[in-house]
């Protein structure tokens, strides 16, 4: 680190007004987006003997070729800037969450009977209904989806299967649904089922208890016993979810508190949410090569996460910019004493403690990959693993697909799926590496370890393809289970090397042998579900194909509207009329009797 390619002199002429920096490297690619109240300043800290000391800056300065500015008129501005410049070049060096891309939330649609969705969107969400969300934790919000179905029997077919049923389905016999479809409730009942999902959404589960139990004594006394039975069940059921909240602060009524905990470049955020007094999720964020220091990663996050819906207040444990609090629709604060101070104190040691288990937890899959570079005999640290697998039917809707695991964890944004021209395995198989690795060598841009489902034949392409493009600088393996069977059993794996003759036997329980079978089997299951989508996405169109009057642009509307062939053979005409003209609704009417 003796050399600089970045001249600290030049910062003289750089402004002493406030903004946005943006560090480059040598190809010009962004490293780090910082913000400061006086540029000038800000940048001779990082280049200074006794400027900024934090341990890691020494690396991001020895990478920088050029640092480019954007003067902003007021703090605000910078903020703003800040955000947008890291989500478009979303630099190596900055906090960006993992799930900003899509978000899950709840939403009660917007209908004469409303029913409860999981929607997944980008942005703003579209469509009417109330939202609740977003959940960072899909595992979270789907275990509540779940919980909101069996406690209310709220309806869970599509609008159009609503409109046609009949008779009530399988759900209002297990009572898993009061059937609005054929009138087997009231209006009025099943607005009350959609009021109380709601207000225990916002967790008001006491209000909800309380109007159940009226309800169950309204029941009783007018001799419907079994009604007032369903009523006492739902009762014993939130009582038992709502009993493992262990933390109760009457005066958090609605906030979250961020905790913080970093050793050098790796952070972690822990963020406790508080609803009605009541803990109800606690999520937690973690970071790495980060460069910024604690405050700007704290106003980072809090931009990305709270982009909808926000709490009344957020406590973090270090003071931000007011206008943070203006730009998010929330109010920001740092407690100095008391019991909103418990709870930042709360976050922190959460944080901690993630952070230690999380360590543990990496410390444990290098040391894995180790092993496996030393079984393998590797010439390189498996640091980053992809893993390729072909899916096809004689030869048709052939397909395959690329997984990325790095550190011994799947790392989804660098996931591939192709459509390949292979008429089988072997052909498939040389046409996606081949793709591949040429677009990996204009940017220079390669994996360590190369594995590929199949035997020494599918391992002998890849050496074909390295060979052709003169890569030299990755490894690559074969895995083959018995008889090709991709089940999770204890059956013996063969692993085949280059250059050698005879594949390689790992015992059934070794944790090496697991770790190739979940990267292989993952790069199975991506292939076979991106092969049946086409595949039936192919067969379902097909109906609509030959009718005469229903083009490719009324076949994706209608297909988008109802969402499958079988949803519009269903669906009566007033409700196809409002998509396609009368003609077309009588075409359509056509294909019942097919």
């Amino acid at each position: 680190m003796d050399i600089m390619p970045f001249d600290p002199k030049s910062l003289r002429l750089y402004p002493d007004q406030p903004g946005v920096y943006l560090m480059k490297d040598a190809a010009g690619a962004v490293l780090y987006v910082g913000k400061a109240k006086n540029l000038r300043a800000r940048l001779k800290q990082y280049f200074a003997i006794r400027g900024d000391e934090r341990e890691m800056i020494p690396y991001l300065v020895a990478q920088i070729e050029e640092i480019d500015t954007i003067v902003a008129l007021t703090e605000k501005d910078a903020l703003l800037l800040e955000n947008n410049l890291i989500k478009r070049h979303q630099p190596k060096y900055n906090v960006m969450l993992k799930d900003d891309k899509t978000f899950i939330s709840l939403v009660m649609t917007e209908h004469e009977w409303p029913m409860l969705q999981l929607v997944r969107y980008k942005g703003k969400p579209k469509g009417g209904g109330i939202y609740f969300g977003p959940y960072t934790n899909a595992l979270a919000a789907r275990q509540t989806y779940d919980l909101l179905l069996r406690l209310f029997p709220l309806r869970q077919c599509s609008d159009a299967e609503l409109a046609s049923r009949e008779r009530p389905c399988l759900l209002y016999d297990i009572k898993r649904c009061c059937a609005p479809c054929v009138n087997k409730c009231t209006k009025e009942e099943y607005q009350a089922y959609v009021e109380s999902a709601m207000r225990l959404l916002k967790g008001k589960d006491k209000d909800v208890v309380r109007e159940l139990k009226k309800q169950m004594e309204m029941a009783a006394e007018g001799l419907e016993f079994e009604k007032a039975d369903q009523f006492l069940q739902m009762i014993h059921q939130i009582e038992h979810v709502t009993s493992v909240q262990h933390v109760d602060h009457p005066f958090a009524k609605d906030c979250d508190a961020l905790g913080l905990y970093r050793e050098a470049d790796a952070v972690m955020i822990a963020l406790l949410q508080f609803r009605e007094g009541k803990i109800i999720a606690s999520e937690h964020f973690s970071f790495h090569r980060i460069f910024s220091e604690d405050a700007e990663i704290l106003e980072s996050f809090i931009m990305q996460h709270y982009k909808m819906a926000p709490p009344k207040e957020i406590f973090v444990p270090i003071p931000l910019p007011e206008v943070l609090g203006d730009i998010v629709g929330a109010t920001i604060s740092t407690p100095k004493i008391g019991r909103k101070k418990d709870l930042i104190q709360m976050a922190e040691r959460n944080a901690k403690a993630l952070f230690v288990r999380e360590q543990d937890a990496r410390s444990l899959r290098e040391k894995r990959l180790l092993d496996l570079q030393e079984s393998l005999q590797l010439v390189r640290f498996p640091r980053r693993i992809e893993c390729f697998d072909t899916s096809n039917i004689s030869g048709t809707d052939s397909v395959a697909s690329m997984v990325c695991f790095v550190n011994g964890e799947k790392d989804k944004s660098k996931q591939r799926i192709f459509k390949t021209q292979g008429t089988d395995d072997y052909s498939a198989m040389k046409e996606v590496l081949y793709r591949h690795f040429v677009k990996a060598k204009e940017k220079n841009n390669f994996c360590d370890l190369v594995i590929v489902d199949g035997g020494k034949g599918q391992l002998n392409l890849v050496l074909d393809v390295f060979q052709e493009l003169s890569i030299a600088s990755v490894d690559a393996i074969g895995i083959a289970k018995e008889e090709a069977r991709h089940d999770k059993t204890l059956t013996q794996e063969k692993i085949f090397l280059p250059h050698r003759k005879d594949p390689i036997l790992i015992d059934p329980r070794s944790p090496l042998l697991f770790l190739l079978q979940n990267i292989r089997d993952e790069a199975h299951r991506v292939a076979v579900e991106y092969h049946r989508k086409r595949r039936s996405k192919r067969t379902l169109a097909s109906e609509l194909d030959d009718l005469p009057g229903i083009g490719p642009v009324k076949k994706k509307r209608l297909l988008q509207h109802f969402g499958s062939v079988k949803a519009i053979r269903n669906a009566p005409p007033e409700e196809l009329a409002k998509l396609v003209n009368k003609n077309d609704v009588k075409t359509l009417l056509k294909i019942r009797d097919c």
